[in-house]
Formats: structure tokens, sequence, C-alpha cells
């Protein structure tokens, strides 16, 4: 537009116009203040109440909405006993890395009665994404959505719904998750599983005592209506369906894929999915449950094997009220797969496809990676007792067999500062140290190493990488997370992957864009990106007892030459450890 403006106007008059066109497009772009404080609330849930730690005493926390371009600073203060993090789950935080948020990754935490202010812009992202704790276990309360509206005048590229509603799944625990791992880390055993399942922090009707603590969404018979969903449960994908209705996938991760339809879908915790869901033309004369239940495959090992169910219920033409619910209606409920429907999962994920052909899909690789991942043990310490698979070693998880131990100060700040010596390694392994049969018996030793060890990536380096799990103490789907990035999954396959044969299949064409991918249970993934955010990144499981046991990295990414390419100094109220 400015190259034929230019070709048709005198300079004086181009420059003009230029400058207005630049302050229309600024104008688009606003800064948004939100404050955010860390307080404690109590809670009844399953018959019993609680202290919960909270955002603005909101369970789940206040939505974040931002328009793309966006200039977003968010206040938080800590009320608390806890230290606190929080982490904006999938913003790319192009040079602003301090506002990441990952504990002793990019910050040291907030500490009680402290405050600090992430401040990030919203770049070249629309869709949904969301924000939670990043410390510890606390995300199991604190978590709340991010809404991310297209620029002025930019529509989605469906039809435009009548109503958008965020519905986050999490999961809920009786006792306090605090207390719970830090029993876990003492006995080097399993956290005890979550006893509900909650749809915007409700547990529904198929739980006693919690029929009244139901979310219920009610639409016009006709309209479509857009779902932000929001796996934030902390250890478990869930399958979600809605009875008598079907779900079309329009974006996931805050991406646009080409659309589909479905009965059911899996989302991993971590992952966002938006869908439309077209009500009936008629008023059907009965309500609908909508139901989240898990997906496991771990043998040994127990998981929360139970339903959550929200209702939805249509707007009678024939009523007055429009907030009564009518109990005397038919409810019809969704067949939701077995738990351990494998063939369902792999059937979805394989239709999502990128909605544009991207031309940023790397087509060559300049750094190739090959990294395991899974489950081990670690020894016992001396004189004790574990309750690990055997009394002698306790529960670990690691990465190329790399247990990630988390220092005591934040890791950008040792590598910003120059002050890296005896905080971390720049040696960690880009493949595994032995080879084995990864998806056959597992080995005689299970046990992993520990250590503190980034892997360097140079500026604009393209990267593959194949994460591939592991038989060791069984197989299991692994959702992992890349902060600071998002990724092109090329490949996902069964069994171990095969360097030779298996890149000729990878999709260079229309892969899905993302920033949480599942290594699937017994299989490999491949992702490629380009490394063009200089900063310290954190990668891990989002589940959150595989973290908590070490299945965690980061990549260290170098500033490039031009001013634009470096990472900016840090702000003046970064927190201290």
């Amino acid at each position: 537009l400015a190259m034929a403006i230019s070709s048709r106007l005198p300079a004086p008059c181009y420059l003009l116009m230029a400058t207005l066109m630049l302050l229309i497009i600024q104008a688009q772009s606003i800064t948004r203040h939100y404050d955010f404080n860390v307080q404690t609330a109590n809670v009844t849930r399953l018959c019993a109440s609680k202290s919960i730690v909270t955002v603005n005493g909101e369970y789940p926390g206040p939505t974040l909405v931002a328009r793309e371009g966006d200039r977003v600073l968010v206040r938080v203060t800590n009320h608390v006993a806890h230290n606190m993090t929080l982490h904006w789950h999938g913003i790319r935080q192009l040079r602003s890395g301090w506002a990441d948020g990952p504990a002793y990754v990019t910050q040291c935490p907030i500490q009680t009665g402290q405050s600090y202010v992430y401040n990030f812009t919203v770049t070249g992202q629309r869709g949904t994404l969301w924000w939670h704790a990043h410390i510890s276990w606390l995300r199991a309360t604190v978590y709340g959505a991010i809404v991310i509206l297209p620029k002025l005048g930019v529509p989605y590229p469906f039809v435009a719904p009548h109503k958008e509603i965020p519905v986050l799944f999490g999961e809920w625990w009786r006792a306090d998750t605090e207390a719970l791992v830090s029993q876990a880390l003492r006995t080097g055993g399993a956290p005890n599983i979550s006893d509900a399942f909650t749809i915007n922090g409700l547990p529904g009707p198929l739980y006693n005592c919690c029929a009244k603590d139901t979310f219920k969404l009610k639409v016009e018979p006709g309209k479509i209506y857009l779902l932000r969903l929001i796996n934030a449960a902390l250890n478990d994908e869930l399958f979600f369906s809605v009875a008598n209705h079907t779900l079309t996938i329009v974006e996931v991760d805050a991406v646009y894929v080409k659309p589909f339809t479905v009965k059911t879908l899996i989302i991993s915790p971590g992952q966002t999915t938006n869908v439309l869901l077209t009500a009936k033309p008629f008023y059907p004369k009965a309500n609908f449950y909508m139901s989240a239940a898990p997906y496991s495959v771990i043998r040994p090992g127990t998981f929360d094997n139970t339903t959550v169910a929200g209702i939805l219920e249509y707007h009678n033409p024939h009523s007055a009220s429009e907030s009564s619910f009518d109990k005397d209606l038919p409810l019809f409920k969704p067949t939701l797969p077995r738990f351990n429907d494998t063939g369902l999962v792999t059937n979805f994920t394989s239709k999502l496809r990128s909605l544009a052909t991207p031309h940023t899909v790397p087509q060559s690789v300049d750094k190739r990676f090959f990294f395991t991942v899974g489950l081990g043990t670690r020894p016992c310490p001396v004189n004790a007792t574990c309750q690990g698979p055997t009394n002698t070693t306790q529960l670990a998880a690691a990465i190329n067999n790399i247990s990630l131990v988390l220092p005591s100060t934040a890791l950008l700040q040792s590598h910003f500062t120059g002050k890296s010596r005896g905080v971390y390694g720049s040696n960690f392994p880009v493949m595994p140290l032995s080879q084995f049969n990864y998806t056959g018996v597992s080995p005689n030793n299970t046990n992993v190493a520990t250590g503190t060890k980034l892997l360097v990536l140079p500026f604009n380096a393209t990267v593959e990488l194949v994460m591939q799990d592991t038989s060791i103490l069984g197989i299991e789907s692994h959702p992992l997370h890349l902060h600071g990035f998002n990724f092109f999954v090329v490949g996902q396959r069964f069994g171990n992957y095969d360097p030779v044969n298996d890149p000729m299949r990878f999709n260079l064409v229309d892969p899905v864009e993302r920033n949480t991918v599942n290594v699937p249970a017994g299989g490999w993934v491949a992702i490629r990106f380009l490394a063009d955010n200089p900063v310290v990144w954190f990668m891990h499981c989002h589940l959150e007892v595989h973290t908590t046991w070490g299945l965690r990295m980061a990549w260290l990414v170098l500033d490039g030459s031009l001013p634009n390419q470096k990472l900016l100094p840090p702000p003046s109220d970064l927190p201290k450890c």
C-alpha cells in the first residue's frame, strides 16, 4: 500500500500519508494494565472447604484480554506465604524473556510482600492461550485464560460466533497440593492422584455433593458458539465431548488450523483448542452433558479415572425466565472413549494441519538433536527407605538421562551477568549417551543422572528435534512444552525413530504449529523451529509430576549481531533470590 501511495503522490504528501498510516496502526495497539494480587481464599468443593492460593480471590483466575500488537503490563503482588511466579503460556516473549515466568529459569520468585511487573508485547499472535503459576504445584489453583483478539478490522477465518466462552479444565484435590508434593518428594513415591476434575473450577453433578457446583452454558437455537478450551489440569490428558453435538476444530495453541469436525477431541495439559459448537436449529426440549474424562496408558500406575460434566442447556423461547434450569427435561450423556483409546488420539492428532501454507517451515536444518524422554529412578538417600519401584529407589524422570536440578538463582540472570560458573554447564547431551531399544525391554539400570546443563544455540539457527518416549518403567505419553517459541510438528509415529526412513515421511507443507506437543506413548515426535529469540528457554513435560521428577531442560539461545536481535536488559524490579 505504501508503495502504491508513493507512486502517485509527491514526496511530502507521501511522507505525510505514511506517517498517518503508522499512527493508525499504532492506534490499534494499546497498553493494557492488570493488577494480579496473589491471595488465599476459602473454597468449598466435594463437601469440604479448604484455603487455596488464587489471583484476586478468583478460582479460576481472571481472564487476560488483549489484541494482537498490544503491550501488556501485569503487576503481580504476592500476599501469600509461598514464593510465586506466573508464566504466560504460549506468549512468544520476543526479547522480553524476563517476563516469561518459570522460577529459577528466567527469574527468581516473587517473595511474600513483594511485587513484579510482567511486561510483554503480543507480537504476531491471536487466539487462546493461558497463564498459570510456574513454581511447585501452585498452578493447581492459580491459572486463567488469555484471550488474544485479532487486530481491529481483521476477521476470524471462520464464521463469526454469536458468543465466545473460555472453558478451563482443572483438577481438584481435597488435600493441600503443596503438602502432597512435599511428601512425595520426601518418600520418593508418586503423589496422590486428584479427587476430581473441574470445568471452570466446578466439579459438576457426577461427583457427590456437587450438583450445585456445575458449569452451565445456555445457548440459543441456531447460534454458533466459540468454546476456548484450555487444559489446565496438572497431570491428565482429557477427552472432551458434548452429547448429541459435534465440535469443529478451528485453532490449537493460538494458531489457526484447517477446520475439521469431531464428536470427541483430546487435549493435553498445557494445550488450548478453539472449537465451534453449532446449537440445534430448534429448541430440543432436552439438556446435554459436556463431559471430560482422562486418557491414560500408564501401566502400572494409577490415575484419576473420573468424569467431569457441565451442562449445555437451551434457551426456551416459550419461557419468560432466562436463568431457570429445567431439571425435568431429559439429560443426554456423550459416549466417551475408553481411557486408553490411543487409536482415537492418533486419528485426532493426524488431522491437525495449519490453515495457511506456512512459509516459515524450515526446509533445511542447521542443528539436529535426538532426545529420549521418560521415567527412571534415583538411589534412595543413605540410611533411608523409599517408596519408589523398590524400597531402595525413588521415582525420577529425565531427558537424555539428565534429570534437571534447578539452581538457587535464575539461569537467565546468571547468563546475562556472565556469572554462570558454578550455576550451570553448557554441555547438555545432544543425543543419548547410551543407546538401547527405547520402546523394547527396559534396561536393567534405570537410574538417571542429575545436573544443571543447558544446550546452547546460535541465533537464527534452524533446529530439528526428535523426542523419543522410552519404556523404562512403562511407556507413557508426555506433553512437552517449549517456552518462547512455536514449532512445527513435522512427524509423529510409534516405535523407535528411524533416522534414515522416517524423515522421508515428514510433512514440510502444512504441519500444525504448536507450543505444546505430545510425545506419543511408545513413540516419537519430530519438531522444527527457528531459534530467533535470544534468552534461556525452559522445555519440560506439562505433566506436573514428571516436571517435579526432573523431566525438563533449558535452551540457551545466544544474541544475534544486530541490536534488535539481543535480549533487553532486566527490569529494575526483577525479583532477587
